[in-house]
């Protein structure tokens, strides 16, 4: 089991927890963006200080350091990209998170008019109550997705095979 916000995080929650707001496209029911992998990661181990939760990552110096993650810490993490794809699918098989129809739940380039960002939760959820799981921004995951990952999941049913976290190599 995993809990998951139920939209993006908004540049006032950004602000409130890093004290800075990093986005391009300002405003504070706005997703914050131009965020890297390592800035989510930093929110998520202070959003965790703040709420007393055990921070569940490990991170080393530098702009990009090492950072391991512990499963079994309670504070706040980034999604495994098998969770992201679950949470999003919400017991479906349709296309979009929320609907078949991608102008029902999606801000997108066509729907934006290439002018930035859109508040959070302004289209319809997916069956969970999950908003923005399809457009507005990208949303980064703990690992990335790989073809081949979910292979083992109809060998076996360990955490690993069902859920399974993958990290490619960097040259």
């Amino acid at each position: 089991p995993f809990l998951m916000g139920q939209t993006q995080v908004t540049q006032a929650l950004w602000q409130a927890v890093m004290g800075e707001n990093p986005s391009e496209f300002e405003g504070s029911d706005l997703p914050v963006e131009q965020v890297s992998w390592f800035d989510m990661v930093r929110f998520c181990n202070r959003l965790s200080e703040l709420e007393n939760f055990r921070p569940a990552y490990g991170i080393g110096s530098g702009d990009e350091p090492t950072v391991s993650l512990d499963f079994s810490a309670n504070g706040y993490r980034l999604p495994t990209e098998a969770e992201w794809e679950y949470a999003a699918k919400a017991g479906t098989e349709l296309v979009y998170a929320g609907s078949a129809n991608i102008d029902e739940v999606a801000w997108y380039t066509k729907t934006t008019n290439d002018k930035g960002t859109r508040p959070v939760a302004t289209k319809k959820p997916n069956a969970w109550g999950l908003y923005d799981m399809s457009g507005n921004v990208s949303e980064w995951c703990q690992d990335e997705w790989d073809r081949d990952a979910y292979k083992a999941y109809y060998k076996a049913y360990t955490r690993s095979e069902v859920d399974p976290c993958y990290y490619a190599s960097v040259p």
